[in-house]
């Protein structure tokens, strides 16, 4: 097995809670103030967890960067950040297609996007594998603020539908 093969961590994480968005594009939305609180509560999250990414893709959208960013207040960190709207107006496959392409030799990649996208994505991956209590979490909904933390062996480039385990689903209130 190459070193790129070894076990390796996605995680998927929604946004925390946007502002309403009817008086400015979807694109253009802002956290609410829960929402600036519950991001920090899920970088704190990461950081007791021992959850480091080595990259972070995020969606181009304002709440998806205040969210990271305010998940790096919390004591989130992260080696290198990319932003790309295919995150954002990509769907499952082009959330998945994006991972295979910049996960590259990283070990723990998050990507901080959206719904339905987020549950799809996980839903894909995982197929049933993994912790019977997050798949239960899970299945109460991909709500904001949530995490799934998926274990995945294999290179960025070959993840596929059914290739991971789903290992933990947290939703962080702060």
């Amino acid at each position: 097995m190459s070193s790129a093969a070894k076990d390796k961590t996605l995680i998927l994480m929604r946004h925390s809670k946007a502002e309403e968005g009817l008086t400015k594009p979807d694109h253009d939305r802002e956290l609410a103030a829960r929402g600036r609180r519950d991001a920090t509560a899920a970088g704190s999250w990461l950081r007791e967890e021992g959850l480091v990414p080595d990259l972070v893709i995020c969606s181009t959208a304002v709440r998806t960067r205040q969210t990271w960013e305010h998940a790096r207040s919390g004591g989130a960190q992260a080696e290198f950040v990319e932003f790309r709207r295919s995150v954002y107006t990509g769907g499952a496959e082009g959330v998945l297609e994006t991972i295979r392409e910049d996960g590259g030799e990283m070990e723990t990649v998050l990507v901080v996007g959206h719904n339905p996208t987020a549950a799809e994505l996980t839903s894909l991956l995982c197929d049933g594998e993994g912790s019977h209590e997050a798949h239960e979490a899970l299945a109460q909904g991909f709500v904001t603020s949530g995490l799934a933390v998926m274990r995945y062996a294999g290179d960025w480039a070959d993840l596929d539908a059914g290739t991971c385990a789903l290992h933990r689903f947290h939703v962080a209130r702060g």
